[in-house]
């Protein structure tokens, strides 16, 4: 049987030889020429008055279009757009719109004002895989496209000079739809180029600029082949506001069929293609902004998939520079970020020696590395050779800065990669936390917008990050609030009423069937929503573990409770198809039928309508498998109360007044006591607190309890975990500094750079020698607290000098094991550099039984500098 859901050649084209390709444009009468302008800036995204001005051109057909500015300009007749072009009321819009655009896109930006003259050149170069900038860009799968998207939009706002980089697939992520016993077939459509908010990147010629990778000989025999075939990718251009995204695509004629397809599918393929993408992204998108004349002083990868980027910035550094290999990967490692998204190693890309040795021979050759050199970069164990090559590793090997996306996930990340540093203590491990969060202006629903407007000024639009300005919300009227969030419950019914009978009709169900879809759901019941990706650990069937008792909840007739859930399980994860299959058959029971649905195609477009019109945002990870989230953040930004477990980011954000807890933050070793115990606690909490808090009304019919928990929700999450506010985070904790470690390991011909990989090498070759011989202190058996006691250390350098070894006291509580616990760390001063004798006072201000190590790090110019097998031990 052919399967219909694979993208193939459609039935009704016309294929010939070579036909003579042109451009059609839409053709805008002069006086409304300008919404072009407006159409390729995503601006439009995330400007409600932009928005709107495409709407009321024509409501449903900008629906249709999945709201893609370009489609709907082409769609429109010639007819209307005549009509348009004469109505006063429209051109006013129009203009009032593109002023918005022309005022926000040469105003003072915060970047420029606070950090452009101490930081002059300062250029960021941001890498991901997916970006989740609209429903009208299907380049994204997730939460990590969205994040990605929504850091682009903060920056543009807030004027950081950043170039984003990533791919664009020609077929996308898929199209979800459930056969009649609820199986997820995924449907690949083409995304048509020139039919989307993106401009053809074309180069000094005029023509459609092509760079190229090198890749190993295709399988394929054809007339010319070598030691490796070039692989050609042109580019397309996004702008979002003041700065650019450039996707690369290899589907061009110059490229035979199975080059062509590496950007066909976003995560598609087998393995070796995955391994050509990130290739793609890393080594071409190097190449991309060297060609356009674009120099980062700092470059960004959101996930490892885009690791290769330094290896292809150490060749050219090596390469334009005379730079050797060590010096140029200390270059490069200087002005280098990582942000991992991965809890569980499982997670992260890991390529077979044999499949990284076809690929990056080539690489080696050109950098006169061995290929076990390279592959070690890439190996948590350097020594096992056997071990595969992990992305993650060589990011981390290649960065000098790192992070998390939640304080929680920080921990777990220091914990996952502590093999890297062996001999460090935990806290120590050179990875820090940057925790995400949204862009409020792209997900807050426009009733609450008006009321932020009306009621705490604009500066919320602009200033979301500033505590003072949320503080105003306590100024809204609850009567208005209460009812701009029925009037978004409702669209939310009227929206999952319309989409289910839309796929009744497409899988030819019958009327009666059709017109029960046209009832179902109630636009006055609690209304929870569970959106995400249907991967295990997300337990989206946690909440039907006890069918009688979630039974009992939604069909009480006096206070009702409803649910609507979506989402998509990975084409190739056969247990989260089950788990939505079981969903949809759950949908078919009698008790349940008008009461939970599941929204096919979860997508941007979809999730507004839930973060926006849902009561209760409901999250169930199995903690600590969730490194943030942040579809409870959007969902709270609309007044949406959150019920989650205490794992990502809603550890830093519950505070016992702005939602629920589900547990305290346990951990289980056995999954079902875990899925039976916390399930349970949601029953409860529905049951004892969450459904009667909803329900107690006053004689006016308002929940005026609910609704102070939804201001509370707002006022302590919406501050906090918004893009302005992790941007404010980058810039400072680590934008500013790569930048500045750029600008120094660049000057007088990258003579920092050269001198500390000369100096790296030189302590690498000694420190074998290095140790701690001796140590004497004044300690009597008991102290007062803050009583002194000094302490010396006799230290063979082995060659090296005071300037080079950073000697600390390490001292703290122990514990029963006589584990040093909450050490404090002080830096022992050279008494006698002749003699390697080190000493410091301590004035102790624990209390209880305490214990110290001395330890050596390396130091260059006054600085402790974390390397692998770099640290001394007593």
């Amino acid at each position: 049987m052919k399967n219909v859901f694979q993208h193939g050649e459609p039935e009704n084209v016309c294929k010939v030889n070579a036909p003579r390709s042109f451009t059609v444009m839409p053709q805008l009468p002069p006086a409304i020429s300008r919404l072009t302008d407006i159409a390729y800036n995503l601006w439009s995204v995330w400007n409600s008055d932009a928005f709107e001005l495409f709407r009321r051109m024509d409501h449903d057909l900008w629906d249709e279009v999945n709201h893609n500015p370009i489609t709907f300009l082409g769609s429109l007749s010639a007819g209307r757009l005549t009509e348009l072009g004469q109505d006063p009321s429209f051109i006013a819009h129009l203009e009032d719109v593109h002023a918005q655009l022309t005022c926000y896109l040469n105003a003072q930006s915060w970047f420029h004002r606070e950090f452009s003259a101490a930081h002059p050149g300062c250029s960021i170069a941001y890498f991901s895989m997916e970006y989740g900038i609209a429903e009208s860009l299907p380049v994204y799968s997730g939460g990590l496209g969205i994040l990605a998207g929504d850091h682009c939009k903060s920056a543009s706002d807030m004027g950081v000079p950043l170039t984003a980089v990533g791919l664009a697939y020609r077929y996308g992520y898929f199209i979800q739809r459930l056969t009649d016993d609820g199986w997820q077939q995924e449907r690949y459509d083409e995304n048509h180029f020139f039919r989307m908010p993106m401009r053809r990147v074309k180069g000094p010629d005029g023509q459609p600029l092509k760079l190229f990778v090198e890749l190993p000989p295709s399988p394929v025999p054809r007339v010319k082949q070598g030691v490796v075939d070039q692989v050609w990718f042109e580019t397309w251009q996004v702008q979002i506001g003041r700065n650019v995204l450039y996707l690369m695509s290899t589907d061009v004629p110059e490229n035979p069929p199975e080059y062509r397809s590496i950007t066909y599918n976003l995560y598609g393929g087998d393995r070796e293609n995955r391994l050509r993408q990130e290739i793609l992204l890393g080594i071409g998108g190097a190449r991309l902004l060297a060609a356009l004349g674009i120099t980062p002083t700092v470059w960004h990868m959101n996930e490892g998939h885009s690791a290769f980027v330094n290896l292809e910035r150490i060749r050219m550094l090596m390469r334009d520079q005379n730079l050797s290999f060590s010096e140029a990967r200390e270059c490069a490692s200087a002005s280098s970020i990582f942000t991992t998204h991965t809890p569980v190693p499982a997670g992260i890309d890991v390529f077979p020696p044999d499949l990284m040795a076809r690929y990056f021979a080539s690489y080696c050759a050109s950098t006169g590395i061995a290929m076990e050199q390279l592959l070690a970069l890439g190996r948590e164990n350097p020594a096992d050779t056997n071990s595969g090559f992990s992305m993650a590793v060589l990011a981390l090997r290649c960065s000098h800065y790192a992070n998390g996306v939640s304080r929680l996930h920080g921990v777990i990340s220091r914990g996952m990669w502590r093999g890297l540093f062996p001999g460090l203590p935990l806290s120590e491990i050179p990875i820090g936390h940057v925790t995400n969060g949204i862009h409020t202006n792209t997900w807050i629903s426009s009733e609450i917008s008006s009321l932020f407007d009306r009621y705490i000024g604009p500066a919320w639009k602009n200033e979301p990050e500033n505590q003072d300005i949320w503080q105003r919300v306590t100024a809204i009227p609850d009567g208005e609030l209460w009812r701009s969030h029925e009037r978004r419950r409702e669209r939310l019914v009227s929206f999952a009423r319309r989409r289910l009978r839309n796929r009744l009709e497409d899988r030819g169900a019958t009327l009666a069937e059709i017109r029960r879809a046209e009832e179902v759901l109630d636009p006055e019941a609690l209304t929870i929503g569970f959106a995400r990706r249907f991967a295990e650990y997300k337990r989206g069937a946690l909440l039907f573990r006890n069918l009688e008792r979630i039974k009992r909840i939604l069909s009480n007739r006096e206070r009702p409770v409803q649910v609507i859930i979506a989402g998509k399980a990975h084409p190739h994860d056969n247990n989260g198809k089950e788990l939505i299959k079981y969903i949809n058959q759950l949908v078919r029971d009698p008790d349940l039928r008008d009461r939970v649905v599941f929204l096919e195609d979860y997508d941007m477009n979809v999730a507004h309508y839930l973060v926006q019109g849902c009561d209760v945002w409901l999250n169930l990870p199995r903690r600590p498998l969730e490194a943030s989230g942040t579809s409870g953040m959007k969902a709270a930004v609309n007044g949406v109360l959150n019920i989650s477990v205490l794992d990502g980011w809603w550890c830093e954000a519950y505070d016992g007044t702005n939602g629920w807890a589900v547990g305290a933050g346990e951990e289980f070793s056995d999954h079902n006591l875990q899925d039976e115990v916390e399930s349970r606690i949601v029953y409860d909490l529905l049951e004892q607190e969450v459904v009667p808090l909803f329900y107690t009304r006053g004689a006016d019919g308002m929940p005026r309890e609910w609704v102070r928990k939804m201001k509370q929700s707002m006022i302590t999450i919406c501050p906090r975990f918004n893009t302005h506010r992790l941007i404010e985070d980058y810039t400072t904790g680590f934008y500013l500094k790569a930048h500045n470690n750029n600008r120094d390991f660049s000057a007088d011909g990258y003579a920092r750079a050269r001198s500390f990989a000369a100096w790296l090498d030189r302590v690498r070759a000694a420190w074998d020698g290095v140790r701690i011989t001796a140590t004497r202190d004044t300690i009597r058996e008991a102290l007062g607290r803050n009583e002194p006691f000094d302490v010396e250390a006799t230290v063979a350098m082995n060659g090296l000098s005071p300037e080079d070894l950073a000697v600390q006291l390490y001292w703290g509580h122990l514990d029963s094991q006589s584990r040093i616990t909450e050490p404090s760390v002080l830096e022992m001063a050279c008494a006698d550099a002749g003699a390697g004798r080190y000493t410091c006072t301590v004035s102790p201000d624990k209390v209880g039984h305490c214990g110290y190590v001395v330890r050596i790090l390396p130091k260059h110019g006054g600085t402790v500098v974390y390397r692998p097998n770099l640290v001394r031990w007593q």
